[in-house]
């Protein structure tokens, strides 16, 4: 099971406004006698290290509670899958096929491991490699840092370095293998697996016929169709700085935020974040914060970790010129939004 070191954890509430209200106050309005039809059902449950929430319309609790068991079963068997925790994951037998000092041959891989990898190397080449899912080594050292207190020994430190780097896996997309071309390599998607689950997770409720849903997975939300009479769902999101707060709409979207508020460790009266830039390997200063918000959830997870590792100046002018991909940046007194980050007024 992953722990909540994984993730950034984030205080959202999800606000459902009635109509009348919504649209008087955002033009947020939608009619349909079919509306009548759908009643409100929330599921929770402990997930991730986190707790999963589903908000969705059915016509009847039985669709309702069929549809939400079946989403929450896939995030088991996706956690099965992509967790950097438990060693008995297929990630995990993938990275130790460099774990003892030498590069691994071609490894064939699930469907949804390679479609996560691919995209996380998409995303790799488009930040620049701020986004890097070979960081486990660094990972590793940064969570002992945490738990005690000190930084990581000069020389592990560098041997991890060594280890890490996008250009060192080699996708085979025709025969659906992975190679990890260095040796003691370690995956980590942490920065990426949550939103690709919660993708996964709202397909299932489609299949069951549900397409009005918002999903929250300890802060990042994925939003399918939204509510009856309503043009979107509307939801707030709190990094915990100052002005930080947010209000916007969500539809057939994916809003992921990334910052240091709960996970951070002090360590000789500095504070590191949990994030851990993979240029150095050592967990990020400064406490940026970045939200995201993308047609798809994992898209939406990865560029808020990438944009937390780059720097200030580079992350809207980055975002701005990559299409579906729109942010609101922060750190310190540094407040960056890109000119399609809609929020509330």
């Amino acid at each position: 099971m992953w722990t909540t070191f994984s993730w950034a954890l984030l205080r959202t509430t999800c606000l459902l406004v009635a109509a009348s209200c919504l649209a008087c106050a955002s033009g947020l309005s939608e009619a349909s006698p079919a509306n009548d039809l759908l009643q409100r059902y929330e599921f929770e449950a402990p997930k991730l290290g986190t707790l999963f929430r589903i908000t969705l319309f059915a016509a009847d609790p039985a669709a309702a509670e069929l549809a939400a068991a079946a989403a929450f079963a896939r995030v088991d068997e996706l956690n099965g899958i992509l967790s950097d925790y438990d060693e008995n994951s297929e990630l995990s037998r993938l990275s130790a096929q460099s774990r003892h000092g030498a590069p691994s041959g071609p490894t064939p891989v699930s469907g949804e491991l390679f479609t996560v990898l691919e995209c996380a190397q998409s995303i790799a080449l488009q930040t620049g490699g701020a986004f890097d899912v070979t960081v486990g080594p660094m990972t590793q050292l940064w969570r002992r840092a945490v738990r005690q207190e000190r930084m990581p020994p000069a020389a592990e430190l560098a041997a991890a370095v060594e280890a890490v780097g996008h250009t060192k896996i080699v996708l085979h997309p025709v025969s659906r293998e992975i190679t990890l071309s260095a040796p003691r390599m370690r995956l980590d998607l942490g920065g990426i697996a949550k939103g690709y689950i919660l993708d996964e997770a709202n397909a299932v409720l489609v299949s069951h016929g549900i397409t009005r849903a918002l999903i929250d997975a300890g802060g990042d939300l994925l939003a399918s169709g939204p509510p009856p009479g309503l043009l979107a769902w509307r939801v707030e999101v709190d990094t915990g700085q100052a002005e930080s707060r947010i209000a916007m709409p969500l539809v057939r979207a994916g809003l992921a935020t990334s910052g240091d508020t709960y996970q951070f460790a002090m360590i000789d009266g500095e504070r590191f974040s949990h994030i851990v830039d993979p240029r150095t390997g050592k967990g990020l200063r400064g406490s940026p914060a970045a939200s995201v918000r993308a047609a798809s959830a994992m898209v939406a997870d990865a560029w808020a970790s990438a944009l937390c590792v780059l720097e200030p100046n580079d992350c809207i002018p980055l975002v701005d010129a990559t299409p579906g991909v729109e942010a609101r940046y922060l750190k310190g007194a540094q407040l960056q939004t890109s000119a399609g980050f809609v929020v509330d007024q």
